[in-house]
Formats: C-alpha cells, structure tokens, sequence
C-alpha cells in the first residue's frame, strides 16, 4: 500500500464517519462533561493543596 492510496482511504473514512453524528455520542452531554472534569480537578487541586501545608 502506497502513501498516497492509504492517504486517500483515510480521507473517504473521515468524510463517511461524520455524517449526521458530530462525533459524539448521543449519551454523552457536553455540560455534564465539563462540569465533571471540573470537579474532578476542584477535587484533584484540593487534595494537593492539603499535602502542601508547610509551604
């Protein structure tokens, strides 16, 4: 397989896969993901903030 043809494979796959879907999943919500990783990381800040008392 050529460079050029499997270039071109990719390119029919990416134009095909897209269609109608966006890319996500129907379950998956953007604002309970982003409010999830958020936590998380409130979460994540907090415990580090907690090993750091002597500073």
């Amino acid at each position: 397989m050529s460079f050029h043809s499997t270039a071109a494979q990719i390119v029919t796959l990416a134009s095909e896969g897209g269609e109608g879907h966006g890319g996500n999943h129907e379950s998956l919500s953007p604002y309970l993901t982003g409010i999830g990783a958020f936590v998380i990381l409130m979460i994540l800040l907090w415990i580090t903030t907690r090993f750091n008392r002597d500073r």
